[in-house]
């Protein structure tokens, strides 16, 4: 992979978490399975020697081809951990919420609906790594909220998670947004300025107030509303049930 695109300061994420202990069916989902984290391209070396001793053995990077060109991989890339670039949005500067209603909890429900259904392919294989990777299985955008959020909720359902505690999960980043927003400033700036646009314009604040729940009760919703199960568009893209079966066998705690 070509180097960074800009001189990056290394720092340790802001948004990490084990998906350990939330409610599924037939128990709870057991520690080191998945994580999921704001961007860990340009983590420390520390944090990556971390992860990789409690037994990271897999990272699916959600970013478009433009973050990663901007970032690289970051000090993972010297240890032996799986990489899989699975990108949920082709093209961020054509998906960036436009106009007066800007980035909104309502226009993120939206955007992750679209995700739902137009990158379902790209989900499918991710369940898929996290199923059958031999150790936990790291996963991650830029702020570990949107398209991090979408899988870390397509995969909560296929365990059979409550919608309830889908959104509680995704709630969480909610305190962490300010701290997101600072530490991925540089490199969103970067980003944009490759492709010739301002970030400084780009009206963001809307999205540390009010309640985060809103986008993915949106979200859920909808896929209720639209197809019934709201696991359809994967399963329309290959997801098997011998797949929700192995993710199964390896989360559920009793």
């Amino acid at each position: 992979m070509s180097a960074p695109a800009i001189e990056l300061e290394l720092s340790a994420p802001v948004n990490l978490r084990d998906l350990g202990g939330i409610r599924i069916a037939g128990g709870t989902l057991r520690p080191q399975l998945a994580i999921r984290t704001d961007d860990i391209a340009y983590a420390t070396r520390e944090v990556a020697q971390q992860l990789v001793g409690s037994g990271l053995a897999a990272v699916i990077d959600l970013r478009s081809p433009a973050e990663v060109a901007t970032t690289g991989r970051g000090p993972l890339a010297e240890f032996p951990v799986a990489y899989h670039n699975l990108p949920l949005i082709s093209d961020v500067s054509r998906s960036t919420p436009k106009g007066a209603e800007g980035f909104t909890h309502e226009a993120m429900g939206r955007m992750y609906l679209d995700m739902v259904e137009n990158s379902a392919a790209q989900l499918v294989t991710a369940l898929n790594i996290i199923a059958y990777s031999p150790g936990t299985t790291a996963f991650h955008c830029a702020a570990g909220r949107d398209r991090t959020g979408v899988l870390a909720a397509m995969l909560l359902l296929a365990l059979g998670a409550s919608d309830e505690d889908i959104v509680a999960d995704y709630a969480l980043t909610g305190q962490n947004m300010r701290a997101i927003m600072e530490r991925n400033r540089p490199v969103m700036g970067a980003m944009w300025r490759a492709l010739g646009m301002d970030f400084s314009k780009v009206d963001t604040s809307q999205l540390l107030s009010g309640s985060m729940d809103v986008a993915m009760e949106m979200m859920l919703g909808e896929l209720r509303a639209r197809h019934g199960d709201p696991l359809a568009p994967l399963r329309a893209a290959g997801l098997g049930e011998d797949t929700i079966q192995r993710l199964s066998e390896r989360a559920v705690q009793r």
